[in-house]
């Protein structure tokens, strides 16, 4: 069956809204590894886990806007494989906000080029839709991963660390 509500909408924004649904399932699924990886006993820094459990959220609600926006626009959902995080354990809470803020960064680059495409295709309604509810918020995820690393830097290991966890739950 064909759409009735398709109005301006390239085949190439189309492709791209889907492509980002991927990359956004992809980040999700990262962030659910480390949630697991810190909630593990032998681990047990439940502040870290409960800080990606809510980017891992976040994530899904990103993904529920995409998938709602693709029907709006009379566009289809097409799904694609997302595999094994290659990482499942992180020697340190620093490295683990490295890995959340390079894949922040890559996700607001593919943001960008994403709103890029519908500029150059005319597609005003797409580039407000990415400002209002993505663009922005990128960027304030990525200060806070950011300051999150800082801060990490800073404290160090043992002691440092612990406390830290802690002042993440609450």
């Amino acid at each position: 069956m064909a759409t009735k509500c398709r109005q301006n909408y390239h085949k190439d924004c189309e492709a791209l809204v889907n492509q980002q649904i991927n990359i956004e399932m992809n980040t999700n699924y990262k962030y659910l590894a480390m949630v697991a990886f810190y909630d593990r006993d032998d681990v047990a820094l439940k502040g870290f886990s409960h800080f990606f459990k809510k980017l891992s959220q976040e994530k899904l609600e990103y993904i529920q806007k995409l998938v709602s926006y693709q029907h709006l626009r009379g566009g289809r959902v097409v799904f694609s494989d997302i595999g094994r995080p290659p990482d499942q354990e992180w020697i340190s809470p620093l490295s683990a906000m490295e890995c959340a803020l390079a894949m922040e960064m890559k996700v607001n680059q593919s943001i960008l080029d994403l709103n890029k495409i519908a500029t150059d295709r005319n597609d005003d309604h797409l580039s407000d839709f990415l400002k209002k509810h993505f663009l922005v918020k990128r960027v304030e995820t990525i200060n806070q991963l950011a300051n999150h690393h800082t801060k990490i830097q800073r404290v160090g290991d043992g002691l440092g660390v612990f406390l830290y966890d802690k002042d993440l739950l609450s």
